[in-house]
């Protein structure tokens, strides 16, 4: 059996905590953990969240870039880490559930410079295709980060792709980000590296690249 594993960003998700808090700290959150607690009679089902972030990062940026209906509290805290802890009300908003309401769970919660790194694992590229498309219709900025299958041996079903579809520009960032390692697993390069080797905004790398994504992915689901 073979199977595919993504990672999608959602750049500036509107009133998502754990982004907002990525931004006013200029910290990468990298362990995200997730759980619902059970409604009661006439009662919204509630997220519980968690995450980490270094002890430099400043409590006060924390409280003041959350959403104003979210309290932050500090859980834990080490020498090196502290983990905080907020409450909020299922949403349909929410990048997370609306992956999740596709019914593919996710593996890993991440975020970075304001964006959600999302990543979770279909058994067909079409799920991904599909998920994407979702996230697309609520958020803006949403673009495979990354995308590799597991290959068996005896199986092969060869898919044409013309790269003319493709625009000069958008040929030049996929292989300008394939030769940095932006495609690799653990990464060579970020966007923010390859942007700036292209000599153009952050933005503009990201919109490019979602761009070229969608026309191959066209091309490969084209039946």
């Amino acid at each position: 059996m073979t199977g595919f594993r993504a990672t999608v960003v959602v750049r500036d998700p509107a009133e998502c905590p754990v982004a907002s808090v990525s931004a006013s700290t200029e910290q990468s959150i990298d362990s995200v953990s997730r759980t619902r607690v059970p409604a009661g009679s006439g009662e919204d089902e509630v997220v519980v969240e968690e995450f980490e972030l270094p002890t430099n990062a400043s409590p006060e940026d924390i409280a003041d870039d959350a959403p104003t209906d979210v309290e932050m509290t500090p859980v834990q805290a080490s020498e090196h880490e502290a983990v905080y802890r907020f409450e909020r009300d299922r949403s349909n908003d929410c990048a997370c559930e609306i992956v999740e309401e596709t019914g593919t769970p996710i593996s890993s919660v991440r975020a970075q410079d304001g964006s959600l790194l999302l990543s979770f694992r279909t058994l067909e590229l079409e799920e991904v295709a599909g998920i994407v498309d979702e996230l697309r219709d609520s958020f803006d900025g949403v673009l495979v980060e990354d995308l590799t299958q597991d290959h068996e041996e005896s199986s092969s079903d060869p898919v044409i792709v013309d790269r003319e579809e493709l625009t000069d520009r958008q040929q030049e960032i996929i292989e300008t980000a394939y030769e940095m390692g932006y495609f690799d697993y653990p990464k060579g390069a970020n966007a923010t590296d390859v942007a700036e080797e292209l000599g153009v905004a952050r933005s503009t790398f990201t919109e490019h690249l979602a761009a070229a994504q969608t026309k191959l992915m066209d091309s490969i689901l084209a039946k």
